[in-house]
C-alpha cells in the first residue's frame, strides 16, 4: 500500500501554506512510479542484445524479476508477488520465453490450483519476453504457467540449449531436462548439489557445485545427455554465477576473498586466462571505498554479443542491488543502484549534512544537484572477510544513528523490534572505510532463553540481557567481553544522545521504565564503555501508561518522551508505534520535572490501525513525526508544541511512499545554514526519502 500526494508546499492544520520543501531521495537510481531498481538481485541472464533479465526472492513493490537495458528499467515479469508467491535464484531466456525460478506457497485455495496446506511448490514459471505469463498444457497454478519441479527444495539453476530447458533440482541432486514448448520432462541425470548453469559453444553444460559443509565448491562439466566430462574446475572458493562470453570463454564469479570474475579458456582442458575486476574487490586499496572495478558480493554475471560484461553486486547479507555494465576493456558504461531496504539515514554532524550513512553505506551529498542526483555512493562499510562476526551479517538492523564521541565517528544501529543496539567504530588511520564491530546492547527475552538464538554470537550469556564490548579490538565476540544482567523484557525504544550516553525505555508496569547508560569514556581500542554498574534507572512520568520513545538533549537538559497516556490509552497492542502523545520536559535532571507541553499525535482509536504515528525525531526548533500508513510528516514547534506544518512525498518521487515499518523511520538534522534535512524510510521502492525544508 502507498501514500500518494505531490506537493511542494507544506500545510498547516488550518490549510494555509507554510514553508516550502523539496523532496529528493537516496540509494536508488530512480525515484518511483514505474521506475525503480529492485532489491537484491539473486540471479540474472543477459541476452545477446544487452537486455538484462533478473530474479530476486523478494522486492517490496513486486519487481522480483526486473528487465533492464541501456541503464534503464524497461519492464518486469508480472505477478511474482503476493498470494504466498515469491521469486527465486535462477533465470534464463531463449528466443521466445523467459523462464523464472519461483516459490509458490499454500493459501488454502486448492480449487484454484494452489498447493495444499503444508506444501510448497518450487517451480519454473514461463513468461513471454515482455514479462507476461505464458501458460502451457499441463501447467499448474492459477494461470497454468507454472512447472512444479520440487516440493522439497528450490530451483538453483536454469539454462536452455536449442529447445531444451535444463533445471537444477537442488533437493533431488538432479538436472532435469524439459521441452521448452511443451514443458514436459524429457530426461534427468544426477549431479550433486547443482547450482547455476551455463552452456558452452558445444552445447555442453558447466554447472556450479556450491560448497557444503566440508565439501568444497567446484565447477563440473556435463554433456547434454548427462555424461560427466573431464575435467572439473576446483580452484574456486565461492562461485556464485557463471556465463559464457561472446568468444566462448567461461566466466565465473568468485565471491570469496578475491571478489573477481575468473576467465577460463574451455576449448580443451580448462585454463584460467584472465580475471576481471580488482583483486580483493572493494577491500583492495582503501578498504570499503567504492570504485568502478571493485566488486563486492557478486550474485549475477552475463555478457552480450559485443563482449560487454554485466555484473551484479549484492554486498553481503543482502545489502542491495548494484548492477554494472562494463565494456570489454573494463570501462564502466552504466550502473544501476537499489541499495536501501528497511533502513533510514543519518548524517555525520561534523560534516554539516554532507556525509550521510545508512546501515552499510556511506553517501556523499552535493545539495546543488537535482533531486535524486544529490548523493554519491562513496563507501561500503561492511567487511565479512575481516570481521565475519559483524552483527550486520547475522541480524537485520535498520535504523541508523551517527554520532561523534570525543570527536571520533561512531555508527549505532537498532532493529525493527528494538531488540538490540549495535555500535561500530572507524579506524581512519589506515584509510579504511570499514565500520568495525565495537559494542552491542541486547535486551532480555520474555521466555527466559538466550537473547539471540542460534550459534551466533559465541559465548553469549545463557539468559538475560548483555552488553558486549570488543576489548581486544579483533571485532569478535570473545568469552571475557560480556557484561550481563536481567531486566524487564519488553523494550520500548533506544536513543544515543550527543555526548554518547545510551538511553532505553522499557514498557514496564512498575513505573520505572527509563534506563540511562552514561558513557564511561573510550577504551584503549577506541570502543565506548558502558556497563550495568553505572546504569541509572529513572521513573516513568506518571501520565504514561506505556512508554515508547525517548530523545534526550544534554546541552539543554531537555527530554522528549512518547507513548500512550492515561488520557489517550492504546487500542490493542501495536508495539511498533510512537503512541498517542509526545511530551517535552525541561530541566529533566532535576527531581520531578514537569511537562512543558503535550502533543496528541495521530494514533489509533478504532482498533483498525488505519491511523498511527510510527516514528519521531527532534532537530533544532522542530519535532518531526511520520505516520505509519500514509507516510505523512507532521512538524511541531519544539518550543510550544504547536503543529506548524505537514507534508507528504512530492512529485519528485511520484507522490508515493510505502508504510513506515521501523521505529526510527524518520531522522532530522539542521544544517548550519538553517535548512532541515528530514530522512524517511521508504522500502516500497528501495530508497530513503529526503526532504529539504527551509527554516
Amino acid at each position: 500500500m502507498i501514500a500518494s500526494m505531490g506537493l511542494t508546499t507544506g500545510w498547516t492544520v488550518s490549510g494555509m501554506p507554510t514553508n516550502t520543501y523539496k523532496t529528493s531521495w537516496i540509494g536508488n537510481s530512480f525515484g518511483g512510479g514505474k521506475y525503480w531498481v529492485q532489491n537484491n538481485i539473486e540471479a540474472m541472464y543477459v541476452a545477446r542484445n544487452g537486455t538484462v533479465y533478473t530474479n530476486s526472492v523478494w522486492d517490496e513493490a513486486g519487481r522480483e524479476a526486473g528487465i533492464y537495458k541501456d541503464g534503464k528499467t524497461i519492464g518486469m515479469a508480472e505477478d511474482t508477488h503476493g498470494w504466498s508467491r515469491t521469486g527465486g535464484k535462477a533465470v534464463t531466456v531463449d528466443s521466445k520465453y523467459l523462464y523464472l525460478a519461483i516459490h509458490q506457497g499454500s493459501i488454502g485455495k486448492t480449487e484454484k490450483d494452489y498447493p495444499p496446506e503444508g506444501t510448497d511448490w518450487y517451480c519454473v514459471r514461463r513468461y513471454d519476453l515482455s514479462g507476461k505469463p505464458a501458460p502451457f498444457s499441463g501447467g499448474r497454478g492459477w494461470d497454468k504457467s507454472m512447472l512444479i519441479v520440487s516440493t522439497k527444495g528450490e530451483v538453483t539453476g536454469l539454462a536452455t540449449v536449442n529447445q531444451e530447458l535444463y533445471v537444477s533440482d537442488s533437493a533431488a541432486n538432479r538436472i532435469r531436462v524439459y521441452s521448452t514448448e511443451t514443458m514436459q520432462e524429457l530426461r534427468s541425470f544426477n549431479v550433486s548439489r547443482p547450482g547455476a548453469i551455463a552452456k558452452d559453444r558445444q552445447g555442453n553444460l558447466w554447472i556450479i557445485q556450491p560448497k557444503k559443509g566440508t565439501n568444497p565448491a567446484k565447477i563440473v562439466h556435463y554433456s547434454r545427455t548427462g555424461k560427466p566430462l573431464p575435467p572439473e574446475i576446483t580452484q574456486v572458493v565461492e562461485p556464485t554465477a557463471i556465463a559464457i562470453d561472446s568468444q566462448g570463454k567461461l566466466l565465473v564469479a568468485e565471491n570469496g576473498p578475491r571478489q573477481q570474475i575468473l576467465i577460463y579458456n574451455v576449448t580443451g582442458k580448462p585454463v584460467q586466462v584472465g580475471t576481471f575486476g580488482t583483486k580483493g574487490g572493494i577491500y583492495a586499496g582503501n578498504p570499503g571505498e567504492v570504485q568502478d572495478l571493485k566488486l563486492y558480493g557478486i550474485t549475477g554475471l552475463g555478457t552480450d554479443a559485443a563482449g560487454n560484461i554485466y555484473i551484479n553486486n549484492n554486498g553481503f547479507n543482502r545489502s542491495g542491488t548494484d548492477l554494472r555494465k562494463f565494456s570489454p576493456s573494463g570501462k564502466l558504461l552504466w550502473q544501476l543502484l537499489g541499495l536501501i531496504f528497511v533502513d533510514n539515514a543519518d548524517t555525520d554532524p561534523q560534516s554539516d549534512g554532507v556525509d550521510v550513512f545508512t546501515k552499510q553505506e556511506h553517501f556523499v551529498m552535493d545539495y546543488n544537484q537535482p533531486p535524486g542526483k544529490k548523493w554519491t555512493f562513496k563507501n561500503y562499510t561492511l567487511n565479512p572477510f575481516k570481521y565475519p562476526q559483524d552483527p550486520r551479517l547475522h541480524t537485520s538492523p535498520d535504523a541508523t544513528f551517527f554520532r561523534r564521541i570525543q570527536g571520533k565517528p561512531f555508527l549505532f544501529l537498532s532493529d525493527m523490534y528494538a531488540s538490540f543496539l549495535q555500535i561500530y567504530r572507524f579506524d581512519n588511520g589506515n584509510k579504511s572505510k570499514i565500520a568495525i564491530p565495537s559494542a552491542m546492547f541486547v535486551g532480555t527475552r520474555g521466555d527466559g532463553k538466550q537473547s539471540i538464538t542460534g550459534k551466533w554470537p559465541p559465548y553469549q550469556p545463557e539468559k538475560g540481557e548483555w552488553i558486549w564490548r570488543d576489548r581486544n579490538g579483533n571485532g569478535k565476540f570473545d568469552e571475557d567481553e560480556y557484561d550481563k544482567s536481567e531486566d524487564y523484557p519488553y523494550l520500548g525504544g533506544w536513543w544515543v544522545d550527543s555526548k554518547g550516553d545510551v538511553w532505553k525505555t522499557l514498557r514496564t508496569q512498575d513505573g520505572i521504565g527509563i534506563r540511562h547508560y552514561p558513557l564511561q569514556g573510550l577504551d584503549d581500542r577506541g570502543n565506548p564503555i558502558y556497563g550495568y554498574s553505572s546504569m541509572k534507572k529513572q521513573k516513568t512520568p506518571s501520565m504514561f501508561t506505556d512508554l515508547r520513545r525517548i530523545e534526550y538533549l544534554p546541552d539543554t537538559d531537555t527530554m522528549y518522551l512518547s507513548g500512550f497516556t492515561v488520557e489517550h490509552p492504546a487500542t490493542g497492542d501495536d508495539s511498533g508505534v510512537v503512541g498517542s502523545e509526545i511530551i517535552r520536559f525541561d530541566n529533566w535532571s532535576q527531581e520531578n520535572p514537569t511537562p512543558r507541553w503535550r502533543i496528541v499525535v495521530p494514533h489509533d482509536t478504532t482498533g483498525k490501525r488505519e491511523v498511527s504515528t510510527a516514528a519521531m525525531s527532534v532537530a533544532g526548533d522542530y519535532v518531526f513525526a511520520v505516520t505509519f500508513k500514509t507516510a505523512e510528516v507532521h512538524v511541531y514547534n519544539a518550543a510550544t508544541g504547536v503543529q506548524v506544518q505537514q507534508f507528504k512525498p512530492g512529485p519528485e518521487v511520484a507522490g508515493e511512499s510505502g508504510w513506515i515499518d521501523i521505529p526510527y523511520g524518520i531522522r532530522a538534522f539542521r544544517r548550519s545554514n538553517g535548512e532541515y534535512l528530514v530522512f524517511v524510510e521508504e522500502n516500497w521502492k528501495g530508497k530513503v526519502i529526503m526532504y529539504r525544508l527551509q527554516s
